[in-house]
């Protein structure tokens, strides 16, 4: 990750963790079993990299799962200890895992995978996993089949997590690892104009963007809801796809 924009941009969310914990959207139970599913045996010991202020480790402990996350970000950690007291939270990379060797049996990525060194990240991640073990990356985005969303994405999309499921790049390959499956599962987050907004303003390029360019582009985008039915007035419901990759530990 050598451009520094992107470096930057990586580590930009701890100026907006409370917004982040708030705005940002969980992940439905089923996607997150459909990737634990990829794992032989039963998996008990779980791994959420990259864990941000817990949105996916909520629901990974949820399932009952004893859960480690790691995050390096200590004000993202911060929210997410407060929000998800029972797992294990630890500072850490995804290239540098403070756990010992073959200790996990699924490692998972929530909106975060598309941040790391891959190729330094998914050897590191071989090694804490157990043979068997399951790795599964996953991403929430607007649900570009329902035109309005699509218009709307035009605003306040980034292309920097999209890679794998817009076309653009083959999902990653590592010799330690069979090659990735996938599959897109509906979801849906109640929002307002305002808090679609705020969901926006916590996202990389919206952070880092000198504060006048941000402002004209929430405005740009408090507009649009503004002048649009389905958001115009009162909660509405945000469609969403959550796309989820699973490749198991040979």
């Amino acid at each position: 990750m050598s451009d520094p924009t992107r470096a930057q941009r990586a580590s930009s969310f701890g100026s907006r963790a409370a917004e982040y914990a708030e705005h940002r959207p969980d992940y439905p139970r089923e996607a997150i079993e459909w990737g634990l599913s990829g794992a032989s045996g039963t998996p008990r010991q779980v791994l959420d990299l990259g864990a941000g202020t817990g949105k996916l480790t909520l629901g990974l402990a949820e399932l009952g799962l004893d859960v480690t996350a790691v995050e390096p970000d200590p004000e993202m950690r911060a929210e997410l200890e407060r929000l998800v007291p029972s797992a294990t939270s630890l500072a850490g990379q995804a290239e540098r895992i403070p756990l010992p060797g073959t200790c996990v049996d699924a490692v998972f990525a929530g909106q975060a995978f598309h941040w790391f060194d891959v190729p330094a990240a998914m050897t590191e991640i071989a090694r804490v996993l157990r043979p068997g073990g399951v790795l599964v990356p996953m991403w929430n985005y607007e649900d570009e089949s329902v035109p309005w969303v699509a218009e709307f994405g035009k605003l306040g999309r980034t292309g920097v997590s999209r890679a794998w499921t817009d076309g653009n790049q083959e999902p990653a390959t590592h010799a330690a690892f069979d090659p990735f499956e996938s599959q897109a599962f509906h979801h849906v987050q109640r929002r307002t104009a305002e808090s679609l907004v705020e969901t926006i303003a916590t996202h990389s390029h919206m952070i880092v963007a000198d504060p006048a360019s941000a402002a004209a582009g929430l405005a740009e985008i408090r507009q649009f809801l503004a002048a649009n039915p389905h958001t115009a007035s009162g909660e509405f419901e945000l469609p969403l796809r959550t796309w989820v990759f699973r490749a198991r530990r040979r």
